[in-house]
């Protein structure tokens, strides 16, 4: 099942795509996606419904994030060897665990706004894990339990923010329109494998990035896991999972976006996503 949201921001309603690939508004089943109403009974409820009875969303509507707020919105750093090597950086013994605002959460296609004093805005194509039940102390064994489903991130960084202003990465992964996600949320049903996911980003319409989630150093059932010991999980937190190398960051010379660029950005079975850098 693909778990959508549709309409104007701070309206948007739940969805889910049918058979069709035609959005169906579940408002009248629940009220919105968020912290509150996901969970696996919710998902057992939509799917023991009847869905070509319910309207249709209106043609071209925006489509929103997939939920409506995030308690914990997790990052994790330098996942990917090949990526850690165009960055200079060694390959992490564990997960490097890092946050972004839950209010940099926005829509697929909606605009990425470049913050005051940016030098070098940068995309990160990323595998992105919706948490379904409260998760405490979890075995790796069981880790895919505590999974709702697999939604696209960009995570936008601004690296100078990020490394050269001292303190946490934070501060270079959490301004508005920083973490645009979905187009929607993939139940855990959809996708066979999450370490076998292709997936790619153009900037300008050339290539940047090509990549797999089968070479993440930690994959999805470690991450759940690991994280679990140090925190707890609580339905609709997002983790973000790390990206494949041709960020901007790792080309020689170093390649950061200006306004006025086109991000695109797809993962198999997660959809894709559009935005344009526009001015604070």
């Amino acid at each position: 099942m693909k778990l959508i949201r549709f309409g104007e921001k701070g309206s948007e309603k739940p969805g889910v795509v049918d058979g069709a690939g035609k959005i169906r508004d579940v408002s009248s089943i629940v009220a919105d996606y968020g912290p509150e109403t996901l969970s696996p009974a919710l998902i057992e409820k939509l799917a023991a419904s009847d869905l070509s009875s319910l309207p249709a969303a209106p043609e071209g509507a925006r489509i929103g994030a997939p939920v409506s707020r995030i308690g914990h919105f997790i990052a994790i750093g330098l996942n990917y060897a090949d990526h850690a090597a165009e960055t200079g950086a060694a390959i992490p013994a564990e997960p490097i665990v890092f946050s972004k605002a839950p209010n940099s959460l926005s829509g697929p296609n909606d605009d990425v706004v470049m913050p005051r004093g940016s030098k070098k805005l940068d995309w990160e194509v990323e595998l992105a894990i919706v948490i379904g039940k409260r998760a405490d102390y979890v075995e790796e064994s069981d880790a895919l339990d505590y999974v709702l489903g697999y939604a696209l991130c960009n995570d936008v960084s601004e690296r100078e923010f990020q490394a050269e202003r001292g303190g946490q990465w934070m501060k270079g992964k959490s301004a508005p329109t920083f973490g645009p996600l979905g187009p929607w949320i993939a139940t855990r049903d959809e996708i066979a494998d999450p370490q076998a996911l292709d997936m790619f980003l153009d900037v300008n319409g050339q290539r940047c990035q090509t990549g797999s989630s089968k070479t993440m150093i930690f994959g999805v059932a470690h991450i759940v896991s690991y994280l679990s010991q140090f925190m707890v999980l609580e339905p609709g937190d997002v983790i973000t999972t790390g990206t494949p190398p041709g960020v901007g960051l790792g080309m020689k010379p170093p390649k950061f976006l200006k306004v006025g660029d086109t991000m695109h950005l797809g993962i198999a079975g997660l959809g894709e996503q559009r935005q344009t850098v526009v001015a604070r």
